[in-house]
């Protein structure tokens, strides 16, 4: 249930004009039409149904400049699922769109009728054949499945920029591509096999034996009619030769005609079709790939030419010494991308006539990596590259950090762009493909039709295979510059096919931007062609009408979405998507994306309006109560968007001035809060001894019924019992570091059936490897401020933020020692989340502290210096998000390996949304945050269950019934002397 916002106006956000023109009309307030919510809730039940006008607003948008409001949303459990929606769609005549991922471009992902969400419940993964095939379901994030693959030294062929969010399903929709995936690399050529429904309902795995056989017997009609097809395409020479041609070169425009050229029967013509097809001609319920050796050598430079014409002439020559990408980013493109984290400054003078190309040689060994690096010098070396500024050095690399950081920057590209786009402009991102050889002249044809329409010039692409993307912006709610767009639309597609015959899509699929012109790409003799082959397999059109075939001029007009701008922090925010994958609320309620288009959708809404109250009334708990604060969408967006931040802002709103006075009390007088908690923890855990854990259930429930969940915790039976009132004996004198136990390690201690608390381990290790550490005396009445800062208390939060940097100044004296703190959380908080709230003093004694996590510590300094003793034989580590923003994962894994023989970190390890109290706030989001990791856990037994985090362990047993424990406990235990 929402919980209600106790200021009431504090959400509501202040218009900043007059209502959008794509404003949600009114009568859309109460959500879905009760007669389609009742049948679609009797067809799949009310869990997999979405009705909400927030659940439908959340769904509306995708990372394409359209937005559809859909009537209703579904999230089928299984193939008979999607059977039962085709036979409705059917029988009432209704439009059914597939989404996964929602990374897709052109409006692929959206739809104006029943939205198939088919992310949730069709996600997974089988590596088969040693991973020479990977069996995938639909929603599988592309990433995930590589990951699958690493440990088989092999990937997949396609490799599009959206690879950490966008899904199998999505990729083979598409057709996707990528850097270096080329015409050979894709979906269409690496797909083997596929399960397939149809809009008729009938299901066909193109893999069987018998799949020709059963297709015959379940759809006569459109057997024959396949083959007809092919007949008369094999039969026109010049129409085979045509559509040979238009796939030398990228394209993904229109049905795949080339699939009755490649197969010889139905199913296998059907595979080919649905390959592109983009959710128009039935449901891909599975894949079968066929995968790539991982070659695992690498060399990448970025080299900087005086022009564009400069640059392109290089391609060809790169692409003859063997290179495995050549990505071209032009003056533009380089200049928008600085603020991107790894570019630097200087970029930002860059010419406009300057020109880059990332270049990258990849190989299976050293040996001919070196040899393709001395192809690659003496290309260099006639090129006439040129040093604009100073950190341009036009110099090959092999450091994988640096390879990876260039590729960060050329994926980042359009969202980095989209980001610097003006406030309140609809970002547009298109692709297209012409014969390499055409590159220069196309680059030179494309900057000046933009900049004749009053565009900003910039191109960027895969050079190697001569497909181009560009990016426009223009204010949608202004019907003169929805003309200019059109216009523009207009020019462009008649100078690609007229002056270049290339390709309107390369890699990003037709979607509703290009089909209106797809009949002045392909010619009225294949268009016919294809339009028959979407009437032979969806006679009834109830496959994703305008997302493919579109007989209206201007349909790619319709659906414009406009961008009203919301808070700073996420007015930048593009929809691209990226950081879905990684939020913990994702399967819950919504993702970082969707808050911000809930967030957008207010402000088209004019005061008063019903569907701006419905859409309040769910925030609070949808967006604000259910987002753990982790910000690892900041890691995954592009441009660094916190939303987190944007939520705890919220959060600080909807405190009453009362709250923020307590909320400063509490942290001015922690030590006895502190020891106050510790006193109730002590308690709890003497009744759960004598009564079990019902009455502190109870108890705490009822609680919740009285003050807001959002402030009371619930009691859940992982819950440890309090730590001893006194923490280890240390001496100052000759102390390697400070060592500042976190409070949630001074309140909370272990379970009765573990030994040794996490503090012990810590001053234990460390004395064992010569680095004795000190606890002073009065560390009690101190804290991170995290717990402040992760509920927006900005007043309590500026008070322990400034009273614990000038405590571990006057510990470590004045920075001499180094700061280690026992949690990472905690060591993210003091190292980074306290600056703001500093006085300018205390800021200037931060910058002398050093902070390490227990960790780091552990890695750098003390495993150097142990012998592991007795070391278990596997383990599996949970990393937190806060190892993460601190990029100490490396040496979370590093002590995990000391301690066992065989580490495994899931595939599926994410945030368990613990976030300090949060999952006893809201244990359903733990529980939603840790389903898959958790499921990977249970897949076999470990004998040891690490991580670094005392209430992200907590979490995790709560997730597994494992008992989780630091990974400093387990190094202590390890490096034991012998008995």
């Amino acid at each position: 249930m929402p919980v209600p916002d106790p200021k009431g106006e504090a959400l509501r956000p202040v218009p900043s004009g007059a209502a959008a023109p794509d404003r949600l009309d009114e009568s859309r307030a109460t959500g879905t039409p009760g007669g389609l919510s009742a049948a679609l809730t009797g067809l799949l039940g009310p869990d997999k149904v979405r009705t909400g006008v927030s659940d439908l607003v959340r769904y509306a948008s995708d990372a394409s400049p359209y937005r559809f409001v859909p009537q209703a949303v579904v999230l089928p459990g299984s193939v008979q699922d999607v059977v039962r929606l085709l036979a409705y769609a059917r029988r009432e005549r209704r439009h059914l769109v597939f989404r996964a991922a929602g990374t897709s471009l052109n409006g692929q992902a959206q739809g104006e009728d029943i939205l198939v969400d088919v992310r949730r419940h069709f996600a997974g993964v089988e590596v088969e054949a040693d991973g020479a095939r990977l069996r995938a379901l639909p929603g599988t994030v592309l990433a995930r499945a590589n990951a699958a693959l690493a440990r088989h030294g092999r990937v997949l062929g396609p490799d599009p920029a959206s690879a950490v969010a966008c899904t199998v399903g999505g990729v083979v929709a598409n057709n996707a591509s990528g850097m270096a995936a080329g015409t050979t690399r894709t979906a269409y050529r690496t797909v083997t096999s596929m399960t397939v429904v149809l809009p008729s309902g009938t299901v066909v795995d193109t893999g069987a034996p018998d799949a020709d056989a059963g297709l015959e017997a379940a759809e006569p009609e459109l057997c024959q009619g396949l083959l007809d097809l092919r007949d008369e395409i094999e039969a026109d020479e010049e129409l085979t030769a045509r559509i040979r041609a238009k796939y030398a070169i990228k394209n993904t425009n229109g049905y795949r005609l080339d699939a009755f050229l490649d197969a010889e029967t139905p199913a296998q013509i059907l595979r080919g079709l649905m390959v592109g097809s983009q959710g128009t001609l039935g449901f891909v319920a599975e894949v079968v790939l066929e995968t790539l050796p991982i070659r695992g050598a690498a060399t990448a430079a970025l080299l900087f030419f005086p022009t564009l014409p400069a640059a392109a002439a290089a391609v060809p020559l790169f692409n003859q010494a063997g290179a495995e990408a050549v990505e071209l980013m032009d003056g533009n493109t380089l200049r928008a991308v600085v603020g991107v984290p790894g570019v630097p400054d200087d970029w930002a003078g860059l010419p406009r006539e300057a020109t880059a190309l990332l270049v990258e040689f990849r190989a299976a060994d050293a040996t001919e990596l070196a040899a393709y690096e001395r192809a690659a010098g003496r290309v260099s070396d006639d090129l006439g590259l040129v040093t604009p500024v100073p950190s341009a050095d036009n110099a090959f690399t092999r450091d994988p950090e640096r390879i990876a950081a260039l590729w960060r920057i050329r994926k980042a590209f359009v969202t980095a762009v989209g980001g610097a786009r003006p406030s309140g402009t609809t970002l547009i991102t298109e692709d297209f493909a012409v014969p390499p050889e055409l590159l220069a002249d196309a680059c030179a044809e494309l900057l000046d039709l933009q900049e004749r329409h009053g565009f900003d010039a910039a191109v960027a692409g895969h050079a190697a295979h001569g497909n181009l993307h560009f990016l426009l912006t223009f204010d949608a709610a202004d019907p003169a510059d929805v003309e200019r767009y059109a216009a523009f639309m207009d020019d462009f597609c008649h100078l690609v096919v007229e002056r270049f015959d290339g390709s309107l899509k390369a890699e990003h699929g037709t979607g509703r931007n290009i089909a209106p012109f797809l009949e002045l790409e392909w010619g009225p003799r294949a268009t016919a062609l294809m339009w028959r082959i979407k009437r032979l397999l969806d006679p009834d059109g109830i496959l994703a009408p305008g997302v493919v075939l579109d007989q209206d001029p201007r349909g790619h007009l319709r659906g414009l979405k406009t961008v009203p701008g919301i808070e700073p922090v996420a007015d930048a925010c593009i929809e691209c998507g990226f950081c879905e994958p990684t939020c913990p609320s994702r399967d819950l309620t919504t993702t970082p994306r969707q808050r911000i288009v809930l967030r957008r959708e207010m402000l088209r809404q004019p005061p008063g309006s019903p569907v701006l109250q419905a859409l309040l009334d769910a925030y609070g708990y949808d967006a604000v109560d259910t987002c753990a604060g982790d910000s690892t969408c900041a890691l995954a967006c592009p441009v660094g968007i916190d939303t987190g931040a944007m939520m705890r802002d919220f959060r600080h709103a909807a405190h009453s001035r009362a709250e923020e006075r307590a909320a400063a009390s509490v942290a001015t007088h922690w030590r006895a809060a502190e020891r106050a908690a510790r006193a109730a923890v002590a308690t709890a855990d003497a009744v759960r001894d004598r009564a079990g854990d019902r009455p502190l259930t109870v108890g705490t429930g009822l609680a919740r019924k009285v003050v807001r969940a959002d402030l009371m915790p619930a009691w859940l039976p992982e819950i440890p019992g309090a730590a001893p009132r006194r923490l280890p004996r240390t001496d100052k004198e000759g102390a390697a570091a400070v060592y500042y136990p976190a409070c949630v390690n001074r309140i909370f201690g272990v379970p009765a059936t573990r030994h040794g608390s996490l503090p012990q381990a810590v001053v234990g290790v460390s004395a064992r490897a010569g680095l004795p550490v000190w606890i002073p005396d009065d560390v009690t009445g101190t804290c991170c401020a995290t717990i402040w800062h992760s509920k927006g208390y900005r007043a309590g939060n500026a008070v322990m933020a400034n009273r614990i940097v000038e405590a571990a100044w006057l510990w470590t004296g004045g920075g001499r020692l180094p700061v280690v703190v026992d949690a990472s959380s905690c060591a993210l908080g003091l190292a980074r989340e306290v600056v703001p709230y500093l006085t300018d003093a205390n800021r200037e004694l931060h910058g002398e502290l050093t902070v390490i996590d227990s960790v780091v510590w552990a890695a750098d300094h003390l495993l150097p210096r142990l012998t592991v003793t007795a070391p278990v034989a596997s383990a599996v580590l949970h990393p937190t998000c806060s190892m993460r923003h601190l990029g100490d994962t490396g040496a979370l894994e590093a002590v995990a390996r000391a301690c066992a023989r065989e580490v495994v970190v899931p595939d599926d390890a994410g945030c368990c949304a613990f976030a300090g109290d949060r999952g006893m706030l809201h244990e359903e989001l733990t529980e939603a945050a840790t389903r898959p990791e958790a499921e990977e856990v249970a897949a076999r037994g470990y004998d040891a269950y690490l991580s670094a985090n005392r209430m992200c362990e907590l979490g995790m047993e709560h997730a597994t019934g494992e008992a989780y424990e630091s990974v400093l406990v387990a190094l202590e235990r390890a490096t034991r002397g012998r008995p």
